[in-house]
């Protein structure tokens, strides 16, 4: 079977070059465990092998036989402009991977749709002031999730999607008419359910600690793939790790190799595995 690689590339060898087409995988971590720099780091290396193979050689080498790079890169954020997710995202890389990789990502900014109905001052968000028109029709508008769900069908079909954050569509939840928890839960079984005619790859971002264990567990029940990231005590030291909770197609993998436990690493070359826990 085809796969489509992470672009982490222990990883993605270690599962028979990624994740199988048509997955939605959801990364959920503690805070600073290495859930959100895998997230930033899967599109730019996916975008660097399309910006520039030989510097996609150099930081991630040869592609996992079975593997194929989806035909481009989106990412989706829900509250961060592009020139901010920039200027975060570029301290924590080297220049040429980070502006390189940026070259084949085509970045979605919605958070004009997700602040719209706040109380958060409109000037926070938007570039112009209001006018008449938008105070008169602050309510009557597209909800966040139809806006979601049509950029999505429209660019997901082939394609690495990232959605930044799924964290950020819950923290709406009650404060906004529009959305509830039933509505979170039941987007995410849709898109697993449209993502296996798409054929592509998406992964949101979810901090499990901002929400209870039943919640979490509906969220992990509704994707195809959780990757779990944790801290983990050795001894004196803390450890970033990351466990593979469950994923069709590719956990048979990791436990026919007895593999229990990924530690991971952050260097300015984005995210990395340092070593893999086998049961003893």
């Amino acid at each position: 079977m085809v796969r489509i690689p992470f672009g982490i590339r222990q990883l993605d060898t270690t599962i028979d070059g990624g994740a199988p087409p048509g997955s939605v995988v959801l990364l959920s971590g503690e805070a600073g465990a290495g859930a959100r720099e895998f997230m930033y780091t899967s599109p730019l290396i996916t975008g660097l092998a399309k910006a520039d193979p030989e510097l996609f050689d150099l930081y991630y080498g040869d592609l996992p036989s079975g593997a194929e790079l989806p035909e481009a890169v989106h990412y989706v954020s829900l509250t961060a402009s592009e020139d901010q997710f920039r200027a975060e995202a570029s301290r924590a890389f080297e220049d040429e991977l980070f502006e390189t990789g940026m070259e084949a990502v085509e970045y979605h900014d919605l958070s004009t749709t997700y602040f719209h109905v706040s109380p958060v001052p409109r000037q926070w968000y938007a570039e112009r002031a209001p006018s008449i028109k938008d105070i008169r029709t602050r309510d009557d508008r597209e909800e966040l999730l139809t806006v979601l769900g049509n950029l999505l069908s429209e660019n997901a079909r082939n394609n690495l999607v990232v959605i930044d954050s799924l964290s950020d569509l819950i923290s709406a939840v009650g404060d906004r008419a529009d959305i509830e928890w039933a509505d979170v839960t039941f987007f995410l079984k849709g898109l697993q359910k449209v993502a296996h005619e798409w054929n592509g790859l998406i992964l949101t971002y979810l901090n499990f600690e901002t929400i209870s264990e039943t919640r979490n567990g509906q969220l992990v029940d509704a994707a195809d793939g959780t990757l779990k990231f944790e801290w983990a005590s050795g001894g004196s030291t803390l450890a970033r790790t990351m466990v593979v909770k469950q994923f069709r197609g590719v956990l048979s993998q990791l436990e026919s190799e007895d593999i229990v436990r990924f530690e991971t690493e952050f260097t300015d070359a984005g995210f990395d595995i340092s070593d893999v826990r086998k049961i003893r």
